[in-house]
């Protein structure tokens, strides 16, 4: 009995929540080595599955760097990276839409498992416009978002569906390589998200890299400009904070970067007070 009430208890405190950001949009970013953990991409498919089901517009912008680098390497292709970014010829570009697919075919497959409703969203749809990105003489078919196609994201929300969206753009006839988490912000932007939500393999911004307690909840864009200029906000953690930076100046209203491997991390930051990983505002 005092199990079952301890659990009413948790949904009478996120019933605030819930009315507050229903018919509001959250974007997620999930990729990069946590998109391995199954259990973790489990859990965090049923957040989002929860969050449609309580009429919340929930979009899910996918990497997938260890599937992309498998088949790779199976094409006698080495991974090549510049700056974080990947070096991405004629060929390699191929290689990285079928990979890309397949991540987006199995996390479509596994959300309607889960009882959801999810629409893979490829460069078949032409949602991400792409534009060749600034180094693409020295980093091939790599690109920027030139502008996302909302209307085609929002006509899904019409099916109380998860848009599922992988970060290669085509522009021009081409196809381009994006980093999936400049793709998640500008998503955000375009679709004036409530909240764009990074979900990765670290707790979020912490002041002393060797210790986990030393997590910073909550940061505005002044402080992290700061924190940058510090050294505190390092490597990974440089382009995820940037991606959540452009996305608040261009319209979208808070920004999170949460640990994935946490049970059910995007519930736990966005229905409860003290949330589990860094919010950035501004």
């Amino acid at each position: 009995m005092e199990e079952s009430i301890r659990k009413a208890d948790i949904l009478i405190e996120a019933i605030p929540y819930i009315q507050a950001f229903r018919g509001k949009v959250i974007v997620a970013k999930y990729g990069g080595s946590a998109i391995d953990n199954s259990v973790a991409m489990r859990g965090i498919l049923q957040d989002l599955v929860f969050l449609t089901t309580v009429g919340i517009r929930s979009v899910l912008v996918h990497g997938g760097g260890p599937e992309i680098n498998r088949m790779l390497a199976a094409a006698g292709k080495p991974s090549r990276f510049v700056d974080g970014l990947r070096v991405t010829d004629g060929e390699a570009i191929r290689v990285v839409n079928k990979a890309l697919e397949d991540v987006n075919r199995r996390l479509v497959e596994q959300v309607r498992k889960l009882g959801g409703t999810a629409l893979g969203m490829t460069p078949r749809q032409k949602v991400i416009a792409a534009e060749p990105h600034p180094r693409a003489e020295e980093l091939g078919y790599v690109g920027s978002v030139a502008w996302v196609e909302n209307r085609l994201i929002r006509k899904v929300f019409t099916r109380h569906a998860i848009p599922v969206i992988s970060p290669v753009g085509v522009g021009h006839g081409k196809l381009y390589n994006i980093n999936a988490d400049d793709v998640a912000s500008e998503v955000a932007v375009a679709l004036r998200a409530e909240k764009l939500v990074l979900l990765t393999n670290v707790r979020g911004i912490l002041r002393q890299s060797d210790d986990p307690t030393s997590l910073i909840s909550t940061v505005s864009v002044k402080e992290a400009k700061v924190l940058s200029q510090r050294g505190v906000i390092q490597e990974g953690m440089i382009p995820k904070v940037g991606a959540c930076m452009r996305a608040l100046r261009g319209g979208a209203k808070k920004t999170h970067i949460i640990d994935a491997s946490v049970p059910h991390a995007m519930l736990l930051e966005i229905f409860t007070k003290q949330g589990i990983g860094t919010e950035i505002v501004r």
